[in-house]
């Protein structure tokens, strides 16, 4: 499915949308180019789920977490530009991190994709003229969850 998201209001709702149906074991895989809108969904969705505050892109720590109270549930924010190979996500204990926790990827292809679970949304956002395009998938979790 295709959601237009012409300005950042259209990203917040987007985002709230998805952290209302959010569980731990999710992963949304957010894929674009540079400027596409990644962190700045990333971002909705953490201030949806409760966070209040300063959301550091994890560009360069690669890991952010997030623990409840500050969050609704416990999350991973991972941004996995700056892997050379998905071996790396591994090396870094991504398993450990996500473990009873949601995760938000970016650039998820550097981690070697998570398409393959249940419970990845997959979404791919693109520059259209002054705002944006998200394509979205979901796997077989999200049925019945799937943003609108």
């Amino acid at each position: 499915m295709t959601i237009d998201l012409p300005d950042l209001q259209a990203m917040d709702r987007l985002g709230r949308t998805i952290a209302s149906n959010l569980r731990p074991g999710d992963v949304v895989a957010l894929t674009g180019g540079l400027g596409a809108g990644k962190t700045t969904l990333a971002r909705a969705i953490i201030a949806a789920l409760g966070h209040e505050g300063e959301v550091p892109s994890p560009s360069f720590s690669i890991v952010e977490l997030y623990d409840p109270p500050a969050v609704r549930i416990p999350l991973v924010h991972a941004d996995f530009y700056r892997l050379n190979d998905p071996g790396e996500a591994e090396e870094i204990g991504l398993d450990d991190y996500r473990a009873r926790a949601a995760m938000i990827a970016e650039w998820p292809d550097h981690a070697g994709g998570f398409a393959d679970e249940g419970g990845c949304l997959s979404i791919t956002l693109d520059v259209v003229g002054n705002g944006r395009i998200a394509i979205v998938e979901g796997g077989s979790d999200w049925l019945g969850r799937m943003p609108q």
